[in-house]
């Protein structure tokens, strides 16, 4: 009864199973690890922008990288803007709108700033063209932000190149942007949040960042996928559940027809006597 089961087509389709199985395993999993690595980063996140503000030399120097535990961590930094170095970050998007960041260094003293990320301007009328900028404050202030890594195109997705108009760049890259720089730079950066003494006009500020469900998409795919197995198993198993069962049907009717034959013969010699 189950010899078709080695029937050339129901090998190739036992081959589909076994192939597509393992391969909804892998994808389920690779779905969990997504998962837990979300939700990993939502809470690590979560946590550093609730914590309470802490000195910006505690988590951040010139050589020291911004380490991963770190990041949005809320710093404070005082010191005095230095407008002549200021640079405009293109390619910065903010609610559907083109613009730039401005990025203004802090001079904090002992031959040390660092970049403070200090807000959102819309473009100009073309890329190439600096947009219109409230100026920043002068005098000593005391910033308060978000403490960023600086960006790579790995992290950032943002393909750097040169050939940029004069005070602007791609990439908020404390290394890079510090080769030009007077003073050693701390390396990352710090979006601003607050400031005091407070502009009479500023940037637009940079939006929190937004944690998302903790990857709760991830989960519900991986779920998904781990069902699909489950599909997969159960329409094989039914697929040869009804093959078997035609098969009966077909010998039952091929085991009646002789019957019916002989009954008929024996009637038909029953009538002529």
């Amino acid at each position: 009864m189950y010899r078709f089961l080695l029937t050339p087509r129901w090998i190739a389709l036992h081959v589909v199973v076994l192939l597509v199985i393992p391969a909804f395993v892998f994808l389920g999993r690779w779905q969990f690890g997504r998962f837990e690595e979300r939700s990993a980063n939502s809470t690590q996140v979560t946590a550093n922008l609730e914590s309470a503000p802490v000195p910006l030399g505690e988590l951040a120097a010139p050589g020291r990288p911004v380490r991963e535990a770190d990041r949005f961590r809320t710093v404070t930094a005082t010191g005095a803007y230095d407008p002549a170095h200021e640079l405009v970050v293109r390619r910065r998007p903010q609610e559907g709108r083109l613009g730039f960041y401005v990025l203004t260094p802090l001079v904090t003293g002992d031959g040390q700033a660092v970049l403070v990320n200090r807000g959102w301007v819309k473009a100009g009328e073309t890329a190439d063209a600096m947009p219109q900028v409230p100026p920043a404050p002068t005098g000593q202030v005391n910033v308060t932000g978000r403490l960023r890594p600086s960006e790579t195109e790995e992290s950032s997705g943002i393909r750097d190149r040169a050939g940029l108009p004069a005070g602007q760049v791609l990439l908020i890259n404390a290394g890079k942007i510090g080769q030009g720089s007077p003073y050693r730079l701390v390396d990352g950066y710090v979006e601003l949040t607050a400031q005091q003494p407070a502009p009479a006009a500023a940037p637009e500020p940079v939006p929190q960042p937004d944690v998302g469900a903790g990857g709760g998409l991830n989960l519900a795919y991986g779920v998904q996928w781990w069902l699909f197995i489950a599909i997969a198993i159960g329409g094989w198993l039914l697929l040869i559940r009804r093959e078997v069962a035609d098969r009966r049907a077909r010998e039952g009717e091929e085991g009646a027809a002789p019957e019916e034959e002989a009954a008929a013969s024996q009637e038909a010699g029953q009538a002529a006597n």
